[in-house]
């Protein structure tokens, strides 16, 4: 069963926003149905901090033993952290795709923008077929 916490935002491509203590700033990362849906993650390829994207923009790949994807940035912005952690140990992604396994951290062109995505119960619908 996947996990939908209620204090994210998320995109029809799976990944989501959440909120950081800085202002208009937002981990970037992948939903645990798409997690689940890819199997065992073994790379993540993930853009330079101070590199600009525009919504739904290819900011990475993920490759799993299923499949590559790509990963689609959910809003207009700029990368101010990528998550290191990654390089070493993309299981993170698998294990844990809410805290630890985070791509980027992404200071979002227009912060109010971020309601217009889906909320949890939104994006749970957009999943039932």
């Amino acid at each position: 069963m996947s996990d939908y916490p209620a204090d994210l935002r998320y995109t029809e491509e799976h990944e989501y926003l959440k909120r950081t203590d800085e202002e208009g700033v937002f981990l970037v990362g992948i939903t645990d149905y798409a997690q689940g849906e890819l199997g065992d993650v073994v790379f993540v390829e993930l853009p330079e901090e101070g590199d600009s994207f525009g919504e739904m923009d290819i900011f990475g790949t993920i490759e799993a033993v299923k499949a590559v994807s790509d990963l689609y940035c959910p809003m207009e912005g700029e990368v101010v952290e990528v998550n290191r952690e990654l390089d070493d140990d993309p299981s993170l992604v698998n294990e844990d795709p809410y805290g630890k396994g985070w791509m980027i951290r992404l200071k979002v062109a227009d912060a109010g923008a971020v309601e217009e995505l889906m909320d949890a119960e939104a994006y749970q619908a957009h999943l039932e077929p």
